[in-house]
């Protein structure tokens, strides 16, 4: 075919912007506008077990209901989703129970969904979450949130539309285990600083919040029989600050307000090392029986309670017996790092004293990865905190306690310790364990990560944030985020779905809602982040 000379194609593009012209002026005038096209099914985080895309989205109105079938629990998250879309969208969304397979509607049914998964089918007459618990509802909704527009996450009232768009979504968690620990004790943060964190965790369907209650710059949750612990070793910290501590009542807000984004609260004691501002309350936990000054530094490793003295026994036995009496989660973590001032026969001793005592009352120790190198009780896990280089020997003492049961939290400090900076322009954070980019934090496979250690072991992953250089939420949110979606989509996503050039495309989608929720993000330049 010979081409067309020039005046031929310019007749020929005049003829095909006029069509163009007409098709779109009759498309006004038959239908209005629908706005932006929804988004893609498969574009959330943690990325679904499996999305198929298919048929007419669903369009959320100010005719929408909120449906929900069964008991109490999934009217309150009904009320909670309720809670999330008002302020956008201005809809009443009214919470009706049961009646009609219109609107939004959650319900729980048996099926293959486990006790976190769930069933996403959206279409043009509704949306409907399925699962088995409540806690995979909760989730249910998390996936339909990221599946709205980012503005749906505004607190005033935005122009819409608001598609959900056509098909299903089946999904259930790789591991039970999808953890963040938020470290209160070097600064101290308050309960609603922590409840903030919590909302932001529980979007990427984190359900474990570790908090560390103690360390050598304070104490900060109120122990009756031991009360100097709070008033006094909670009295500053880092640099010298005011501290604070958390009441029992302080402690229990957190909890429920966990529970209702159906996180489990695990709480730290740390023990035997870490122990100066317990050491400074109480002069008779001291070997020599004279109190150390509280400290504000920022060193490791120089305090350790008295592992010869019965009153040492005494007061773990008290701390946990208050500590779990206030925790309705199974697990009670007692640290066990950096104990440099024990020996090691001591702090064997130790652990032997003390892990009966968790579990006598009713809870299953956690301790980081150094309480291998004592006997591990039954059932406990160890978090493993080592780096890629940490000395094999190390590596393999903490993978023959997992081939002998010991169940592992992976949470290696060179790829998803939140507090270590991105790179050397970072002003937050610490760089012991070297700079942590996003695509370092996300791009290893927990299940094949400790040379030895059966992957049947791995109970999950958890992100740590310590807290030496960060004062307030702002400073939590920079670091958190964008690396704590990777982590969260390490523990929940299969590992066949593992991609970093999908993930980072995902996760510049975020950039917008985070802007949205007035999140304080580090705009990471490997991602490919949205212009304004």
């Amino acid at each position: 075919m010979r081409p067309l000379r020039p005046h031929h194609r310019t007749l020929r593009l005049l003829v095909s912007l006029l069509l163009v012209a007409s098709a779109g002026a009759f498309a006004t005038a038959a239908a209005p506008a629908e706005g932006p096209r929804a988004a893609p099914l498969d574009r959330v985080i943690p990325a679904p077990v499996s999305a198929e895309a298919g048929g007419s989205p669903y369009r959320v109105t100010d005719r929408t209901r909120i449906r929900v079938d069964g008991p109490a629990e999934v009217r309150r998250i009904g009320d909670y989703l309720a809670g999330v879309l008002r302020p956008s969208t201005g809809y009443p969304l009214p919470v009706t129970k049961g009646g009609g397979a219109d609107g939004i509607r959650l319900r729980l049914a048996k099926g293959p969904y486990g006790a976190e998964g769930y069933r996403l089918d959206s279409g043009r007459g509704g949306v409907t979450v399925t699962a088995a618990k409540p806690a995979g509802l909760f989730h249910g909704v998390q996936t339909l949130r990221q599946l709205l527009p980012a503005a749906v996450e505004r607190d005033t009232v935005q122009p819409g539309p608001w598609l959900v768009p056509g098909g299903t979504v089946q999904d259930s968690p790789r591991y039970g285990w999808r953890g963040a620990m938020l470290d209160v004790s070097r600064h101290f943060f308050t309960v609603d600083q922590v409840k903030r964190y919590i909302d932001q965790l529980a979007l990427y369907k984190i359900n474990k919040l570790h908090l560390h209650l103690s360390d050598d710059q304070g104490w900060r949750i109120a122990i009756d029989s031991w009360p100097r612990l709070a008033t006094y070793g909670g009295s500053t910290q880092v640099g010298g600050g005011p501290g604070g501590f958390y009441t029992k009542d302080d402690y229990r807000e957190i909890v429920r307000h966990a529970a209702s984004r159906y996180l489990e609260v695990v709480p730290e004691i740390d023990m035997p090392g870490h122990t100066n501002a317990a050491l400074a309350s109480y002069a008779e936990l001291n070997c020599d029986g004279v109190a150390p000054p509280l400290y504000t530094g920022t060193a490791v490793g120089f305090s350790s309670l008295c592992v010869d003295k019965e009153i040492t026994y005494d007061f773990v036995d008290d701390v946990v017996r208050e500590l779990a009496a206030l925790t309705p989660g199974r697990y009670l973590h007692i640290g066990g790092d950096e104990a440099h001032s024990t020996s090691h026969e001591d702090y064997v001793r130790f652990m032997e004293r003390v892990q009966p005592i968790v579990a006598g009352y009713g809870k299953t120790v956690v301790g980081w990865h150094q309480l291998t190198g004592a006997t591990p009780a039954p059932g406990a896990l160890a978090q493993y905190w080592g780096l890629d280089g940490t000395a094999a020997a190390e590596k393999e003492q903490v993978a023959a306690a997992a081939r002998n049961g010991t169940g592992l939290v992976l949470s290696p400090a060179d790829r998803i310790y939140l507090d270590m900076k991105y790179d050397a322009r970072t002003p937050l954070g610490l760089s012991w364990a070297g700079y942590v980019d996003v695509r370092r934090s996300y791009d290893w496979d927990p299940g094949a990560y400790l040379p030895g250690a059966p992957a049947s072991a791995v109970r999950g992953v958890e992100a740590p944030l310590w807290s030496e250089t960060l004062e307030t939420s702002a400073h939590i949110e920079y670091m958190a985020f964008p690396r704590l979606p990777g982590v969260a989509e390490l523990g929940w996503s299969p590992a066949s779905t593992h991609d970093w050039d999908d993930y980072r495309s995902r996760l510049a989608a975020q950039g917008p809602r985070w802007e949205a929720l007035g999140v304080d993000y580090y705009r990471a330049p490997e991602v490919p982040w949205p212009s304004a």
